[in-house]
């Protein structure tokens, strides 16, 4: 097929794919292709061959690397005792072997679920 001819089908075809994507709501694409004449096998070689094309003219950018993860180890002083917290008005305390997590009321729901989410996995 010479690129005259593949450009006149392209375009039919590019506008029986439009049409069928617009159908009626309800109307499924089986029924659609059978009320207006269209082949089904031609119509979804079509739909892929121009999805292909699609594909392939967009241009992805290109992968890069993660940024490299680096951790910095730091003492944590051992003590029994609890220290109060600045505003003395700590609702809850949760304590694990390596830390200890005092909460007040005014802390909002979002960052409280990811606190104790972390201190599930600590």
């Amino acid at each position: 097929m010479d690129q005259s001819t593949h450009d006149v089908r392209r375009a039919s075809w590019l506008n029986i794919i439009t049409e069928c994507q617009q159908r009626p709501a309800g109307v499924s694409a089986k029924q659609w292709l059978a009320d207006n004449g269209v082949k089904e096998k031609a119509y979804y070689y079509w739909l892929r061959k121009l999805r292909r094309e699609a594909c392939e003219q967009i241009q992805l950018p290109a992968v890069t690397a993660p940024p490299e993860v680096s951790f910095a180890e730091f003492n944590v002083p051992a003590s029994n005792t609890v220290n109060p917290t600045a505003s003395g008005n700590a609702v809850a305390v949760i304590r694990t072997n390596v830390a200890t997590l005092e909460v007040t009321d005014d802390i909002s729901e979002p960052i409280l679920k990811v606190l104790l989410q972390e201190v599930l996995h600590a």
